[in-house]
């Protein structure tokens, strides 16, 4: 579980402050923080000003070109050793990375990433004091309130009730989620893998969408629909004549050009793709919001949102996310925001490393004192 902050933020949120902001030894901390995907990594390096963090170099780094995640952290290290950009005469005190699998005990479970992270000794082999492993919409959830607002589209404004349960879900490489909630005094964090679930058809072309999917996996799960893969599989579903180059090139880039052609409107099977592919995340999202009672907001993240947020405006997501249930009237009371900043990930572990660091060095000090004392 994981604290977020209290101090009410300019999208509405409510947010924590620091309440080590002015440990006066910790002024020069520098922070390492990514989000790490199956597809690509960013990677960013942060120095602590006042009780915020600034950025002082980033990159993104393909994952597929790298054997391990020690070794592209290793080269992100010399980038920016190399660049000048980041004065890194200054040590990284820290690090934490958001990832897209399941993170138990510190270490990760990954369907969609190859590598095997083990904290402990990533810690040792990358000279770090202190690491941290958080899921990607973890570390999504816990950057909401750090965000400005201009990092946030309004879909529906509702009437959001005051410390209710808010909700992040995140269709990219594979689907995630996370929820926070209120524990009286600010709120806290906790993962859901709901993107594993069954999918639940709800009409008749949803239904012969199921059939054409058990035919060819063996298990249907949200993620296998709601996921940069699933472009090609409805596509295919909804006419396996029409092919495109994509399909057979290497990569599997065939979810940027579905969604390309199809805001474009180049290709009608790919237009219909786009529009059915919609309508199924929206009731995703208004089912999650059932689930969790999310009346104090959901966030749609995730980069395959950013990408299409032009056809998320135009309405069919909100219907779908209302649904036709008993209790639609309460899903259209609640707001639902993009995530327009895809780097969410990488600054939200970024300060959650931070907040972990410092009480760590507060303890050291506490102890150092009382040693003295006594």
């Amino acid at each position: 579980m994981t604290t977020l902050y209290n101090e009410r933020n300019t999208n509405g949120a409510e947010r924590v402050e620091n309440a080590h902001a002015n440990c006066p030894y910790t002024l020069m901390t520098m922070i390492l923080a990514g989000d790490v995907g199956g597809t690509k990594c960013n990677l960013g390096l942060f120095l602590k000003e006042g009780s915020a963090l600034r950025p002082v170099f980033q990159r993104r780094l393909a994952t597929r070109n790298y054997p391990g995640f020690e070794s592209l952290i290793e080269d992100f290290l010399d980038q920016a050793d190399t660049s000048g950009e980041s004065k890194l005469g200054q040590a990284v005190d820290a690090a934490g990375f958001g990832l897209a699998g399941v993170v138990v005990d510190g270490c990760l479970h990954a369907e969609n990433l190859r590598w095997a992270l083990d904290v402990p000794a990533l810690t040792r082999k990358l000279n770090l004091e202190n690491m941290i492993l958080l899921n990607d919409l973890i570390a999504t959830a816990l950057s909401l309130d750090r965000l400005p607002s201009s990092d946030f589209v309004l879909l529906n404004r509702g009437i959001p009730e005051q410390n209710a349960t808010r909700a992040v879900i995140a269709a990219g490489t594979g689907l995630g989620e996370a929820i926070l909630f209120w524990d009286g005094r600010q709120y806290r964090v906790e993962r859901a893998e709901g993107g594993q679930g069954d999918f639940a058809p709800r009409t008749e072309r949803e239904i012969q969408l199921l059939h054409h999917l058990m035919s060819r996996l063996s298990h249907v799960s949200c993620e296998e629909i709601l996921s940069g893969r699933g472009f090609r599989r409805i596509h295919e579903f909804l006419n396996p004549s029409v092919r495109h180059v994509s399909f057979d090139a290497p990569g599997d880039n065939a979810a940027s050009e579905i969604t390309q052609r199809g805001l474009a409107r180049s290709c009608l099977v790919c237009a219909e793709t786009l529009a059915f592919w919609i309508e199924l995340y929206g009731a995703m999202a208004g089912n999650f919001a059932l689930q969790t009672l999310a009346l104090g907001g959901i966030y749609v993240a995730g980069g395959i949102a950013t990408k299409i947020l032009p056809k998320l405006q135009e309405g069919s997501f909100f219907q779908s996310f209302c649904g036709k249930s008993k209790l639609a009237s309460v899903l259209a009371r609640i707001p639902i925001w993009v995530v327009v900043n895809e780097d969410a990930p990488m600054w939200g572990a970024a300060y959650e490393a931070l907040i972990r660091h410092q009480s760590r060095q507060e303890a050291k000090q506490t102890q150092i004192t009382a040693d003295r004392i006594g």
